[in-house]
């Protein structure tokens, strides 16, 4: 499933993990994407969303 929110786009980060001996190797972060029956465009349909946009309240879901 690929990480990506269909509300406002946040995807994947990548940077470096460091070690305590500050060797680095490539990392990626994913968000925390659940997949949730909303309502879109007046009809209950299975969307991609991160957990901050339930929380603030950007979907409605349908129960």
């Amino acid at each position: 499933m690929a990480k990506g929110c269909e509300i406002c786009g946040k995807g994947n980060k990548y940077g470096n993990k460091v070690s305590f001996s500050n060797r680095t190797s490539r990392k990626a972060w994913a968000p925390n994407i659940r997949r949730v029956k909303a309502i879109v465009d007046g009809s209950p349909k299975r969307i991609k969303v991160c957990t901050r946009c339930l929380r603030s309240g950007y979907v409605e879901r349908a129960l």
